[in-house]
């Protein structure tokens, strides 16, 4: 029966670009969905950018641009990026839509209703440098429990949770500077309401690996769920929350339902309605995430939605994490690789293949050892898999496949029979296990053709019958290997439907071979791979990470040079030109709206004692008059006067920015005198 399954990646995140790393999880899931698809079902392959938070203010600002520019930005790269590696998503959203804005509101009406949210007064660490306060993934610091040095803000390698309040030593990864603790309203879910429906889900779902489900009945459901805190003040990129102006959904609360909201948007370029996919007993639904994220997963987001209504997890698919040479990936040392540097100079579908022989069910870190990549490609898929189509491929672009399929020795037969057992492997996320059954499908076909010796026969006028044969068998079970290979290595997929004219559409096509056919002009399928072209990859990433050292090293705050670039530098002056300025401090006496004018305030400016100074700014749209009374302002107090119609301007404020909403006046540090000269 066809199966109907949605099926998400977690969403990367838009701060910055897709590595190597990130691609163990978009990979694993990009194999499993092609292998559905393969096999006949519908399977939706739903993903997003994860566009909101802090760390998004602060560079889309560091970077003078706004948020939207920078996310929308990232999408195209991330997008491209994935392209490049062969995953096809069905649709690929964003956070930042009105669709997930939408769902947002009506799950937490949800939890509203059923008296899941509270307020109360927190403690919470603050950047005083980046001005912001701090979600946990931006402190770091030593566990408070075990000691470890360098941990997240929120967990530590030892399994630990904990309040960023109580790490040790902590450090504000925006900027480096040590956080202060300040007081703030924020809204909760009690999350222990659900305890015992979460339990039940953990214990009894089957959605969890035994392993995962294991961790959590021993770390978390073993006592009291910590209330989840799901807000943050502003200043904050994200969804103010309706019913708490000034607050904003902290960004693990919208993002899994960007999943939600992905899918509603692809429902609604595609005529579909989203409770066939999330409300619906005959869909199942499918998340592949790493394992720094399990508690989201697997506690929140099930509790989430349950309460709103939607369908439960049909399976959490967790996996471990990369290391490179066995050691956690590096910039020093050239192994931290963008996926950009990688497709300039590997084949991705070595990757993609070398990912699927090292991923199984389990929660398993990954080791990319290059002796190994480069050893295993090629041996592999070039010296086994390939090889069987590049023997004989331009012998039988002149043969043809004969009438009927000659007598192979039952290969074809005993390769056809392990597709159950190969089937089986893939759905239950053991790759791993798939590679090795269809590797030695192709160590059992390869000493056919070793055997046959066609480029002998193709010597022979007398032979070509016997070729013709050689060369059905070779290319029906290199066919054959390439539909058990199609999900991990579609590119090859797609060489061979061209060799043979039949596209690799089914699973089913590895169980009856091809004959009576032409076999149009051979393709070189794929080249190995060197290790000089991995050394060169991983020295453009050393060089890469350099210039990202040198840039922060000139430039820490991360500043754009667009305002210079909008307005550039002014022709040199003397110091006698910059003196004939009298710029002087003055107290913003009076402020108020020009009613006649869009533009403008009107300023009394007092200079020390009895003397003033009108003006009229135009900062209207950038500052309430109110806020500007008793404030320090620097000004231009020897300018001509004026004659304006709404009357008499005697100087300037300074201010800085492009107009409109973006402009700042200058201010003067506390204990500056009105009436002192600014040299």
């Amino acid at each position: 029966m066809t199966r109907r399954l949605l099926v998400t990646a977690a969403l990367p995140y838009a701060n910055g670009p897709i590595h190597i790393g990130h691609l163990v999880e978009y990979l694993q899931t990009d194999i499993w969905v092609r292998f559905q698809k393969l096999r006949g079902n519908r399977c939706l392959y739903i993903c997003a950018d994860d566009t909101h938070g802090t760390a998004i203010m602060i560079r889309a600002r560091g970077e003078g641009r706004s948020e939207i520019e920078l996310i929308e930005e990232t999408s195209e790269a991330h997008q491209r990026d994935f392209a490049g590696f062969g995953i096809e998503f069905d649709h690929y959203g964003s956070t930042n839509s009105e669709e997930n804005r939408t769902l947002c509101h009506q799950i937490w009406q949800s939890l509203r209703d059923a008296n899941l949210v509270v307020q109360r007064s927190v403690e919470q660490l603050y950047d005083p440098e980046a001005e912001t306060f701090l979600a946990d993934r931006f402190v770091r610091g030593t566990c408070p429990k075990c000691g470890t040095p360098d941990q997240a803000g929120d967990n530590c390698n030892c399994g630990h949770t904990y309040s960023p309040t109580e790490l040790i030593d902590p450090v504000s990864t925006l900027s480096g500077a040590t956080p202060v603790i300040k007081e703030a309203e924020h809204l909760f879910v009690e999350l222990e309401k659900l305890h015992d429906f979460l339990s039940e889900w953990v214990s009894n779902s089957g959605a969890l690996q035994p392993e995962t489900a294991n961790y959590l009945k021993g770390h978390f459901l073993a006592e009291e769920l910590r209330d989840w805190d799901i807000s943050r003040p502003a200043p904050y990129f994200g969804f103010e929350i309706p019913d708490a102006p000034g607050n904003y959904w902290y960004v693990w609360f919208d993002a899994p339902i960007g999943y939600i909201a992905s899918t509603q948007q692809w429902c609604n370029a595609n005529g579909e309605d989203l409770a066939d996919w999330w409300k619906s007993d005959d869909c199942e639904v499918h998340h592949f995430i790493g394992k720094d994220i399990t508690y989201f997963h697997t506690l929140f987001w099930p509790g989430m939605l349950k309460t709103a209504g939607f369908s439960l997890p049909t399976k959490v698919h967790i996996h471990g994490f990369l290391n490179v040479n066995g050691k956690k990936m590096s910039k020093s040392d050239g192994t931290f690789v963008k996926a950009e540097t990688f497709l300039k100079h590997i084949d991705p579908s070595a990757l993609r293949y070398f990912y699927a022989t090292k991923l199984s069910s389990r929660v398993e870190d990954l080791d990319l050892g290059v002796e190994e990549f480069v050893e295993k490609v090629n041996s592999d898929l070039v010296g086994k898999v390939v090889n069987l189509a590049s023997r004989v491929g331009k012998f039988a672009s002149r043969t043809g496949l004969a009438p009927s399929y000659p007598d192979d020795g039952g290969l074809f037969q005993a390769a056809a029979a392990k597709g159950d057992e190969i089937a089986a492997a893939y759905e239950e996320g053991e790759f791993s296990k798939a590679m090795r059954l269809i590797m030695e499908l192709a160590d059992a076909a390869n000493p056919f053709v070793e055997h046959a010796k066609p480029w002998e026969m193709n010597k022979d006028p007398e032979r070509q019958d016997e070729l013709r044969d050689v060369c059905t068998v070779a290319l029906n079970l290199f066919r054959q290997l390439a539909v058990y290979l199609a999900p991990v290595l579609p590119e090859l997929a797609n060489k061979c439907g061209d060799l043979l004219g039949e596209p690799i559409t089914s699973w089913e096509q590895s169980q009856t071979p091809l004959v009576d056919r032409g076999v149009n002009k051979f393709q070189r399928m794929m080249d190995r791979v060197k290790t000089e072209d991995l050394e060169a990859m991983m020295e453009e990433s050393k060089d890469e990470a350099a210039q990202e050292t040198d840039a922060a090293a000139t430039n820490p705050f991360n500043d754009s040079d667009q305002p210079l670039k909008d307005e550039p530098l002014a022709d040199e002056i003397t110091i006698d030109d910059f003196m004939k300025v009298d710029l002087r401090v003055a107290r913003v006496l009076s402020a108020e709206h020009v009613p006649e004018a869009n533009k403008l305030l009107k300023l009394t400016l007092g200079l020390g004692g009895d003397e003033t100074r009108q003006v009229f700014a135009g900062i209207k749209a950038a500052y309430d008059p109110e806020k500007l009374v008793g404030r320090l302002v620097v000004m231009v107090a020897n300018l001509k006067p004026r004659k304006m119609r709404f009357g008499l301007s005697e100087g300037m404020v300074t201010a800085a920015g492009p107009g409109g909403e973006e402009v700042f006046v200058l201010g003067i540090d506390d204990g500056a005198l009105p009436g002192q000269r600014v040299h």
